[in-house]
């Protein structure tokens, strides 16, 4: 009884759809990115058209290079986040293909 409830627990387990927390890390990596790349686009307009905006075109290339380290590092966290996802994935479908086999070995046996 009690292998037939750690086997309801899996397939729950498995069925549940959650949302992949790499593709939201992927998504914040992008938009990191493209701001990035609009602060770098920022130092190389002149300055008369930049009413309001800070003048030095240097910082603008530091905050561009600020967000585009926080780009990679939320896309290597996402990378890694897929990798530990995958990993769990096909632990939990080992565990529930042992199982099965364990299941229809101990039938098996009752039968004989």
């Amino acid at each position: 009884m009690l292998a037939y409830e750690k086997h309801i627990t899996l397939e729950f387990r498995s069925n549940h759809a959650e949302p992949a927390m790499s593709r939201n890390l992927y998504f914040l990596a992008a938009s990191l990115l493209l701001l990035s790349v609009v602060s770098c686009g920022f130092s190389l307009v002149p300055n008369a058209l930049q009413p309001n905006l800070p003048v030095n075109g240097s910082i603008w290339k530091t905050v561009g290079l600020v967000l585009f380290l926080a780009s990679l590092v939320s896309a290597l966290a996402g990378i890694l986040t897929a990798m530990f996802e995958q990993v769990e994935r096909r632990s939990e479908e080992r565990m529930r293909r042992e199982l099965q086999e364990g299941l229809a070995n101990l039938s098996r046996k009752n039968r004989k």
